[in-house]
């Protein structure tokens, strides 16, 4: 067996029986087509939490507006807390309520009628 030579094998491509090339997956055109899909997907996930964002944008600006209201209100009322700390101011306060001062004498009068 020393001088025997072995036969070599070749491969060769076989074509597919009864299948036709238009029946194959094109793997390429797949793969950008599922890739386009995927970035879809992501950015619609982003939509809510974006729309979210901005509607707290918003908000927050309205409440700052609504504190700075309040906060010119609050110093009106302390202000005029601290003019009613004086004697004459409160008079006058109570009686605009319809207050009567220590030692007075209140009257009531009934059956006024007023004009609308």
């Amino acid at each position: 067996m020393a001088g025997t030579t072995h036969p070599r094998y070749r491969a060769r491509v076989v074509p597919r029986q009864g299948g036709s090339r238009a029946s194959r997956i094109r793997w390429d055109r797949f793969g950008r087509v599922a890739l386009v899909i995927v970035l879809f997907a992501v950015l619609v996930s982003y939509i809510g939490p974006t729309l979210h964002v901005f509607e707290s944008w918003r908000e927050g600006r309205a409440a700052e507006s609504r504190l700075a209201t309040l906060k010119q209100e609050n110093l009106q009322l302390a202000r005029e807390a601290k003019a009613l700390e004086e004697p004459a101011a409160a008079m006058v306060e109570a009686r605009e309520r319809g207050l009567v001062g220590p030692g007075e004498q209140a009257y009531v009068v009934e059956g006024l009628k007023t004009s609308p």
